[in-house]
């Protein structure tokens, strides 16, 4: 019974990577689709900065505004329903363009992420040519 209910659903790797490429066509429905309508979003080690899909809309509509916003994985791991993301992140910051390493962990629940850890490291700005 617990195989034919796992059918159902697709897979925690399916659904992250789904999300992954909304992600990165910036398509906010499809993103949004990926994600339990009571999802949350934690910053580590702060706090839960977005809680649901009108949170996670506000927010998302600002991030994905950005033409150059786009995120590779460098490494995937997956236990259960848990996956793990370590991913490299371009965007525009208010400094200028550049990149940052993030590790997402993310629960994924009847085939929709249920909540996400995220750990952020420093932004690397691009290098700017000598004028």
């Amino acid at each position: 019974m617990l195989a034919a209910a796992a059918a159902e659903h697709p897979s925690p790797e399916a659904v992250v990577q789904t999300q992954l490429e909304a992600y990165n066509a910036r398509n906010l429905e499809a993103f949004l689709a990926t994600y339990a309508e009571d999802a949350e979003l934690t910053d580590l080690p702060g706090g839960v900065f977005a809680r649901g899909h009108v949170d996670m809309r506000e927010r998302y509509t600002k991030t994905f505004a950005d033409p150059t916003l786009h995120a590779e994985i460098v490494k995937r791991i997956v236990v259960g329903n848990t996956v793990v993301d370590h991913e490299r992140v371009r965007r525009r910051f208010p400094e200028g363009p550049g990149t940052l390493d993030a590790i997402a962990i993310y629960a994924v629940e009847t085939g929709r992420i249920t909540r996400v850890w995220f750990r952020v490291g420093e932004r690397k700005l691009d290098a700017t040519p000598d004028s």
